[in-house]
């Protein structure tokens, strides 16, 4: 397939325009030419060397990313750009990043992913952001306890060596769950006012503690890779109906 078609149909997929003026991060093509023929994708969530070098001794002709190489403005390729973004070029590999559009995809994103393994129905889109959204929410079809909510989510995620955690300041009984993948507790408000039990996410900040016991929440930290390995993953399922080899790069990081 032309790299410019397969490029093109992904973003139509995620619907990546919408997000060009609220990601710090290019989504798209975002290293390599535009023409090019792909046979082999790798998937990977971190665009880091390690990712793009197993990507290319496995063969790919394009990797495809969460986290990319650019955020914000860069004004020069030196120093860590530079050894980053250099593997690429020496490999002739073609970069392709998803961020915000994968997060808030409501079937193929990371929230939608873990609302999967919580088998939550009743989904709807959350947590705002300008006029789209990142993540998701849902009711579970048994009540969850934290530990029982938290113990799921351990088994089932890609956590390498971190650990689950849980800010055990809500109901007992969890039934609706609030999802922002990734660095997500910013959300905590908004899973409050709409009344949710939980707000799962990744990563967490200190002021999360007081501001989660404050407003009466189950918070529920289950690592920022581990809950962001599902919109790549269903991108390498999409890629092979469309007649392509795959490769999944995994390298947790248990953060």
């Amino acid at each position: 397939m032309e790299l410019s078609e397969l490029t093109g149909r992904l973003d139509e997929r995620l619907d990546t325009a919408a997000y060009a003026d609220l990601d710090a991060s290019p989504n798209g093509l975002q290293v390599g030419p535009e023409s090019g023929t792909v046979e082999h994708v790798a998937v990977a969530v971190d665009a880091a060397v390690e990712t793009v070098e197993r990507a290319a001794d496995a063969g790919a002709d394009l990797l495809v990313t969460h986290h990319g190489l650019i955020w914000g403005d860069m004004e020069r390729v030196t120093g860590s750009n530079y050894r980053r973004i250099a593997p690429l070029v020496e490999h002739d590999l073609p970069l392709y990043v998803s961020h915000l559009p994968l997060d808030g995809h409501q079937e193929l994103g990371n929230a939608a992913g873990v609302a999967d393994v919580l088998n939550l129905g009743n989904r709807e889109p959350f947590g705002s952001l300008g006029p789209e959204v990142i993540g998701q929410r849902g009711t579970a079809s048994e009540p969850y306890a934290v530990d029982e909510l938290r113990n799921l989510l351990a088994d089932e995620l890609d956590t390498g060596d971190g650990e689950v955690r849980a800010l055990d300041f809500g109901p007992d009984e969890i039934r609706d769950v609030a999802i922002v993948t990734g660095s997500g507790v910013d959300w905590l408000g908004e899973a409050a006012d709409a009344g949710v039990d939980a707000l799962v996410t990744g990563e967490g900040k200190q002021k999360a503690f007081h501001e989660a016991r404050e407003a009466g929440i189950n918070v529920v930290l289950a690592g920022h890779y581990a809950t962001e390995t599902f919109g790549v993953r269903s991108l390498q399922s999409l890629v092979e109906e469309w007649g392509l080899e795959t490769t999944y790069v995994d390298l947790p990081t248990g953060l």
